[in-house]
């Protein structure tokens, strides 16, 4: 059996089918469980108490980087027999200030607390998600200029359901199990180049305007902690004008390409889509 924690997450939500249509017994696993639409079970990381009962019987399992009580999990899973785990971490534990900067940090934290496990542990370490693009939406919706302190700054937007098919190969197949695997999409964009392919596809023009990196901080106070802010802005500083590497992690391991951004875009037009 699989246990999915995060059951509520863009991946794990998109794993989910992917198990099951192979008959593949899945247990999700949730901090809210009843906020999901289906069965679930009380899976918080940040609560080890809840760790034991979510892992009797399973012998994989796809782990969120909550680093916090990690090595209690561990422990647990040790205790129940798991055979594989599988961590959705990030590309910016490859970066040069990872240890510092705490977005890459905390998914740094939960491959560190792991890489003493007894059990295989398969590391996946996607880029920016497509979905980022929906920080945008209300902006667009609302037919308001989107703010960008770095406009050319590149990214390597991967699909949802494209690290979800590299989550479900790995974790079906002893193929590539074990190791560190970096995702990205099959291009690399700037804000403004997402942007215009945005507006293309859903149809009319999408504004935006140059800012100051502390005017965008102070725009995201209420909605941001300001050392995440200050993280996603040394990112974006050391992207602008630099394109990404890319590489062919998806089509090697799932045995099809990348999903372009467009195709994002499409598959989400409706959340761009302005009230009627």
């Amino acid at each position: 059996m699989f246990l999915l924690t995060g059951a509520r997450g863009a991946v794990a939500s998109a794993l989910h089918p992917l198990l099951r249509a192979d008959g593949h017994a899945v247990r999700l696993g949730s901090a809210r469980p009843a906020e999901l639409d289906q069965p679930a079970v009380h899976c918080d990381l940040r609560d080890p108490s809840t760790f034991p009962a979510a892992l009797a019987g399973i012998a994989s399992v796809f782990l969120y980087a909550e680093a916090a009580h990690l090595t209690e999990f561990l422990d647990a899973a040790i205790e129940s027999g798991v055979e594989h785990i599988v961590l959705l971490s990030s590309s910016s534990t490859l970066d040069p200030d990872a240890a510092t900067n705490p977005v890459a940090k905390s998914h740094l934290d939960a491959e560190l607390a792991l890489s003493d496990a007894p059990m295989p542990v398969t590391v996946l370490r996607p880029g920016a998600f497509a979905g980022n693009a929906r920080s945008w939406a209300w902006s667009i919706r609302a037919g308001r200029p989107i703010t960008l302190p770095y406009p050319n700054a590149y990214t390597d937007p991967i699909h949802e359901l494209d690290v979800a098919a590299v989550a479900h190969a790995l974790l079906t197949s002893p193929r590539h199990r074990g190791r560190h695997h970096t995702l990205t999409g099959p291009q690399t964009l700037t804000f403004t180049e997402q942007l215009r392919e945005l507006a293309a596809i859903i149809g009319h023009p999408i504004e935006f305007e140059p800012v100051t990196p502390a005017a965008w901080r102070a725009e995201m106070a209420d909605h941001l902690p300001a050392q995440y802010a200050t993280g996603l802005l040394d990112y974006w500083a050391r992207c602008d004008g630099v394109p990404t590497e890319l590489t062919d992690t998806v089509e090697r391991v799932t045995g099809r390409p990348a999903r372009p951004f467009g195709e994002w875009v499409r598959d989400h037009v409706h959340e761009f889509a302005a009230a009627r």
